[in-house]
């Protein structure tokens, strides 16, 4: 009888032990952390946008980059998180070929920090891979450049808006995964940033739409 109690208790080890395993692989819980990469262009808004003008688009392109820190729960065929990200971006007012100015009603700006709080809910397309989507509140910060386009002034142009955006995350294994997302944002209000100093400005209306397409790796623990 203790012979037959071992081997069963040893059947069920051998058994549990890969079923954990599977488990750990294709569980999306925990905190992570992530680097961003990625194209990131602001425009005018529909309230503001030039139509009549074919050759003005009133927008700034770039290179995005920053970081990411986040915690999910894997509920099993659904997965719950929030997250926050740090980011920058290399997208500022130009002229284009034909000396026309190529901006977004802010003046001669450089795109500066980005930062962004939310949360995000998907559904598991496979034991590795989550579909999900997000959204939350984001402040980004608009550096105003000087006439040369050059030299910065002390002057900056913080605004306020909301997010929403969707994605695909992809395990790579236990702990690493990537992640492909498109994500939109509009600004609505804005102040300018004095410095240490000076107070703010009053806030005033603004429209701004923004896009960024990223890619993405991290590490969750």
């Amino acid at each position: 009888m203790k012979k037959i109690l071992v081997c069963l208790a040893t059947g069920s080890a051998l058994v549990s032990v890969p079923a954990l395993a599977q488990q750990a692989d294709s569980s999306f819980t925990g905190p992570r952390v992530e680097a961003i990469l990625g194209y990131d262009i602001s425009k005018a808004g529909s309230t503001v946008d030039d139509d009549f003008n074919d050759d003005n688009d009133q927008s700034i392109d770039g290179l995005l980059y920053g970081v990411g820190i986040g915690y999910d729960y894997d509920m099993g065929s659904a997965v719950i998180g929030a997250e926050a990200e740090l980011t920058d971006s290399t997208a500022k007012t130009t002229y284009n070929r034909d000396g026309d100015f190529e901006g977004i009603g802010l003046g001669r700006v450089k795109a500066g920090r980005d930062f962004y709080v939310g949360a995000r809910a998907g559904i598991k397309a496979s034991p590795q891979t989550l579909v999900y989507i997000k959204g939350g509140y984001t402040n980004a910060r608009f550096n105003v450049l000087a006439n040369d386009g050059e030299t910065r002034l002390r002057e900056k142009i913080d605004t306020d808006g909301w997010r929403l955006g969707a994605g695909v995350e992809q395990k790579l294994n236990s702990n690493a995964f990537a992640k492909l997302e498109y994500r939109y944002s509009n600004y609505s209000k804005g102040e300018l940033d004095f410095g240490r100093d000076i107070p703010d400005s009053e806030r005033f209306d603004l429209d701004l739409d923004r896009h960024q397409v990223v890619a993405s790796v991290g590490y969750r623990f």
